[in-house]
C-alpha cells in the first residue's frame, strides 16, 4: 500500500459505504520482494544487498473497514476473497484476476482513476482490461468519453471524487504577503514537473520575491532541480497537508496525464485557486471561472497564468478563492458515495442481466446535478 492519490479515494469509498450499512473488505499486496537476479544486479555494481521494503502507512487503518494484505505478492485468487455480492478491481493487473474469480465472489467491477497506458506498461494488456466483461466505474467525464469513444462500451458509471472537508479546509483569507504558489513534485514524466518548474522560472523573472512551495514523497532529482528558498516536503502529515495548500496563492498542476486531479480538488477545498493543464477532470473542475487552463507543454502560458492571479488585486483573488471553494464545497463525498452505491448496483444488476439504466455526466458541471438522479432504473 501506498499513500497515493487513487488509494485515498478507494479508502474514502470503503470508509463511506461501511457507514451506509455495507460490509467492505479491502484486499491488497505487499510491496514485491526483490528477486535474485536483482540483488545479483545490485551487488555486481558494488552496491549492498537490497533491503525489504518497509511498511508503509496507509489510509485503511482506523477505517473499520476490514483489510486483509496477502502472503505476498502475486495474483489474487479465489481463497483470498470472500463471498460477496460484488467484487471491485481498482488498478490494471486486478481486472485480470478478478476475471478469474467464481461466481460465488459477487458481480465483477472495474474502477479506473486513469488511462494506465503508459510506456513502462505492457500497453496491450493494459488495453484488454477494459474490454473485460465487467462493469466500468469511473471517476471523470473524459475516462467515460475514452471508453466509448476508443473500447466501445457506453454504459460506464461516472463517481467522482472530492475533496474531504474535514481535513482539506482553510478560513477565507487575503494573498500572501509573499507571493507563492505550490506544486506536487514527482520525477514521474507524465506529472509535468519540469514544466511547472519551468513556469515558476519564468514568472520569478518577472516577480522577484515569487515563493515556490512543493509537497513530494522523495529527495528531489538532480534532473528536476527544485529554485533555491524553495519549501519542500517530503512525505507531509495527512492532516498538515492543507496547510501547505493554504500557504499559496496558487496551486499548478501541469500534468500531461492525469485520472482523478485530486490535488487540485483538494487545493479548491482550501481556498486556493488552480492553474492547470486540461489533463485529465481539470477542465470539468475548472469549469466556470474558477481556476485558469492552460495548454499542455506550455511554461510559458502558465508563468503568464501565474503571473496573472499573483498581480490581482486582493479584493479579486479574494473572489477566485472563494470561487474555487464553493466549487468544491457544493459537491461532497456522501455524494460522490451515493454515485458509486449506485455504480455497484448496477454491476449486480447486470450481472443478473436486468435492464439497467445509467446516468453519467460530471456533477463538477452543475454541483445541484449530484442531489437529482443518482437512481437505477431496472
Amino acid at each position: 500500500m501506498s499513500l497515493t492519490g487513487a488509494i485515498r479515494v478507494v479508502s474514502n469509498f470503503a470508509e463511506r459505504l461501511r457507514k451506509r450499512g455495507h460490509s467492505v473488505f479491502v484486499i491488497s499486496l505487499p510491496h514485491p520482494q526483490p528477486s535474485m537476479p536483482q540483488q545479483v544486479k545490485s551487488l555486481l555494481r558494488g552496491r549492498s544487498w537490497i533491503s525489504p521494503p518497509e511498511n508503509e502507512p496507509s489510509f485503511f487503518e482506523n477505517l473499520g473497514v476490514e483489510h486483509k494484505i496477502i502472503d505476498r505478492y502475486r495474483p489474487v485468487e479465489d481463497k483470498d476473497v470472500p463471498d460477496a455480492d460484488v467484487v471491485v478491481a481498482t488498478w490494471w493487473k486486478t481486472p485480470e484476476w478478478v476475471a478469474k474469480l467464481s461466481p460465488s465472489k459477487g458481480a465483477k467491477a472495474y474502477f479506473f482513476q486513469g488511462h494506465e497506458v503508459f510506456d513502462y506498461l505492457p500497453q496491450g494488456r493494459v488495453e484488454a482490461t477494459w474490454m473485460l466483461p465487467m462493469h466500468k466505474i469511473t471517476i471523470s467525464d473524459w475516462l467515460v468519453n475514452l471508453a466509448r469513444e476508443k473500447y466501445g462500451d457506453s454504459q460506464v458509471s461516472l463517481a467522482p471524487p472530492t475533496a474531504d472537508t474535514k481535513q482539506f479546509y482553510a478560513c477565507p483569507r487575503n494573498k500572501q504577503s509573499v507571493p507563492t504558489v505550490g506544486i506536487m513534485y514527482s520525477k514521474m514524466y507524465s506529472k509535468g514537473t519540469d514544466i511547472a518548474l519551468k513556469a515558476f522560472s519564468l514568472a520569478a523573472a518577472k516577480i522577484p520575491n515569487l515563493r515556490l512551495v512543493a509537497l513530494g514523497t522523495e529527495a528531489p532529482s538532480s534532473e528536476l532541480p527544485l529554485p533555491a528558498n524553495t519549501e519542500y516536503v517530503i512525505q507531509p502529515d495527512q492532516d498538515k497537508i492543507k496547510d501547505y495548500y493554504s500557504k499559496c496563492d496558487a496551486w499548478l498542476l501541469a500534468s500531461r496525464s492525469e485520472g482523478d486531479c485530486l490535488p487540485i480538488i483538494e487545493a479548491m477545498a482550501c481556498r486556493t485557486p488552480v492553474i492547470s493543464t486540461p489533463a485529465g477532470a481539470a477542465p470539468e473542475i475548472l469549469s466556470g471561472g474558477t481556476g485558469i487552463l492552460v495548454r499542455p507543454e506550455d511554461p510559458e502560458e502558465m508563468a503568464k497564468a501565474i503571473e496573472s492571479i499573483c498581480q490581482l488585486p486582493n479584493s479579486k483573488w479574494q473572489a477566485l478563492s472563494e470561487a474555487a471553494y464553493a466549487k468544491v464545497n457544493n459537491y461532497t463525498w456522501e455524494d460522490a458515495t451515493a454515485y458509486f452505491e449506485a455504480a455497484l448496483k448496477v454491476a449486480v444488476d447486470k450481472s443478473k442481466q436486468r435492464d439497467v439504466n445509467i446516468v453519467s455526466f460530471s456533477p463538477y458541471y452543475d454541483p445541484a446535478a449530484a442531489h437529482q438522479q443518482i437512481g437505477v432504473g431496472c
